[in-house]
Parts: structure tokens; sequence; C-alpha cells
């Protein structure tokens, strides 16, 4: 079974009388352990996808599986729980506290699911070593580089050891040496860790890196790429 399923996916928003389509029956299967990304122009439905993805939102129409389970028409709680068990999310802007240190950053999504102080520590120190900053927990996010707070980021969205990780525009924000080692990064954790990573963006460099594109313009999906080979 698919870790993702999508049939039929509609989303339609509403501007005065008028519905604005911003997806169009997308049909999308994505399996377990896959590293692929979602390419589009500005305004082509990418980030509605994603949003659909990452159980932020609901189609008007059509069915999302995720893990086996429906979730196309969960309301606002329900999807709350499914996205701080099953889905990590990583940002072009980081997203972190700036008043707390990195460590304290890593532990959010288990304060969120009630979990104790001391395994809560342990597994934000451990989510910290998968990324190389097992040294840093204690260093706040303006003491870091941007590189560094992309990485913080990334244990935090791996702290829960969620089925599938969203990265949104992840390398937006950064020089392309440092990109490199982000999506270097990624590679190595779904390689070694089996973490199915989707990632939306426009920068066709991050999305040459991945094993399968999926390509997106005017709400529907116009291309599915798989790379033969691997050069990583």
């Amino acid at each position: 079974m698919p870790l993702i399923e999508m049939q039929g996916l509609t989303k339609i928003y509403r501007a005065g009388a008028i519905d604005v389509p911003a997806l169009e029956q997308i049909d999308l299967s994505i399996e377990s352990g896959e590293f692929l990304s979602i390419m589009g122009p500005s305004g082509s439905g990418k980030s509605t996808l994603m949003n659909i993805l990452g159980c932020l939102d609901v189609p008007t129409a059509g069915t999302y599986y995720l893990a086996g389970d429906d979730v196309s028409q969960l309301d606002r709680d329900q999807r709350a729980e499914v996205r701080n068990k099953k889905i990590g999310f990583v940002f072009q802007g980081f997203n972190l506290l700036p008043r707390i240190n990195a460590v304290k950053n890593v532990e959010l999504p288990l304060i969120y699911g009630g979990v104790k102080t001391v395994p809560r520590r342990e597994a934000a120190m451990a989510a910290l070593s998968l990324v190389g900053l097992s040294d840093r927990g204690d260093h706040l996010p303006s003491q870091l580089s941007g590189g560094q707070q992309q990485r913080v980021a990334i244990a935090r969205a791996l702290v829960n050891d969620p089925e599938i990780i969203l990265a949104d525009e992840p390398t937006g924000n950064l020089d392309t040496r440092t990109s490199n080692e982000i999506m270097m990064v990624f590679r190595r954790l779904n390689r070694d860790r089996s973490i199915t990573f989707v990632l939306v963006t426009h920068d066709p460099e991050v999305g040459d890196v991945t094993d399968r594109r999926i390509l997106i313009r005017d709400g529907r999906i116009e291309g599915d790429e798989r790379r033969t080979g691997d050069e990583y």
C-alpha cells in the first residue's frame, strides 16, 4: 500500500462570487521511502498541494489517504493530531523560536505531544546528533549560521519519528554551498532511515537531486519524472 494515495483531488477557493480552482483532479501515489520533489512556477498550485499533503488544509473534492487512513475530510483538531504523529515540516524561513536554544526548539513537537521532560530531551539530542549538531544544543538561533539553523529545523522535523517530511523551499534562504550540504543531509536521512521526503520547490537544482520530480502547472500534474541511476 502506498504511503500517500490521492485520487481526483480538487481544491477550489471562493473569491466573492467566483470559484478559483487551485488544484484539479490530482492523482498522486507516493511509496514509503521515496525522495521526490514537487516543482512548478509561482501560482501553479504546488503550495496548495503541500498544504493538503501536510494536513494543513482539506480538499474540496477527492480523497487523500495517508498511511492507509483517509485524512481528506478531518476536522482541525484531527488534522493537528495527524501532523504531530506522522508529518515533519521544514520551511524556508527555519521557523525557530529566537529566545530558546536549539534543543528546546527541537523539543517543541514533543511538548505538544505531552512527552515528559527526560525522554523529550533525550529524543531532541538524538535528533540533533543525526544532523551533526550534538554540540550546539545550548545555542540560540542567533548564534547559529543559516545552515545550522536549518539543521535544527530538520532535527525538529525528525524528533517525532514521522512517516514523511515535507520541506517547503528548504534551501531558499541559503547560499549554494550550504544548500548542497542541506540536500546531502536530506539524502542521507532518506537512505539511512528510509524517511520519505517531499521537497516543494521552484529550484531546478533541488529537483535535480531528487529521485522523482512531480511537475505541476495550473493546478494539474503535467509530468512525473523518475531519475535512472544514482550519482550520490
